[in-house]
């Protein structure tokens, strides 16, 4: 049930280009389409899910950085449309393990990444590790910033 403070703005001092690049960057990740959905398509799919009823206009609004505070209700609706945590929305900087799924989602989104995952399914651990391997040398390679392991447990 909806309380009094939903109506509430989240914060007077919210940065709006953190909100806004947030959610441009859950426009453009969290698609199922792989393209970026309309915010009319946005606003319906938070009302079918949430039952919060929010315009299209308003949506870009906050993701243009020209609407800066938003309710509680509409930051959780959002969230929840998304499957990300409000707090994802409202603190400024990043949450690091939102960052990190985020980089997945968009990195399975590409089929050739999508096809190697595919093909490692059965493999050993060591044999998963030594093609890890193969790959940190390929990106030193391409001048590309080293990747460490989703998990930092010793082998």
């Amino acid at each position: 049930m909806a309380g009094k403070n939903d109506e509430l703005p989240v914060a007077e001092d919210m940065r709006s280009e953190s909100l806004a690049a947030k959610l441009t960057k859950l426009y453009e990740v969290m698609s199922p389409a792989g393209e970026p959905p309309s915010d009319a398509v946005v606003a319906d799919g938070i009302f079918e899910k949430t039952g919060v009823q929010m315009s299209a206009p308003y949506l870009c609004l906050l993701r243009t950085g020209k609407r800066t505070n938003p309710t509680v209700q509409n930051v959780q609706a959002i969230a929840e449309y998304f499957g990300v945590p409000a707090s994802y929305l409202i603190d400024t900087g990043g949450d690091a393990a939102v960052e990190s799924e985020l980089r997945l989602v968009k990195a399975m989104r590409d089929n050739g990444i999508r096809d190697i995952a595919t093909r490692l399914s059965g493999l050993t651990p060591e044999s998963i590790g030594n093609l890890a391997g193969i790959v940190d040398r390929l990106r030193q390679l391409e001048n590309l910033p080293p990747i460490g392991p989703s998990d930092e447990t010793s082998t």
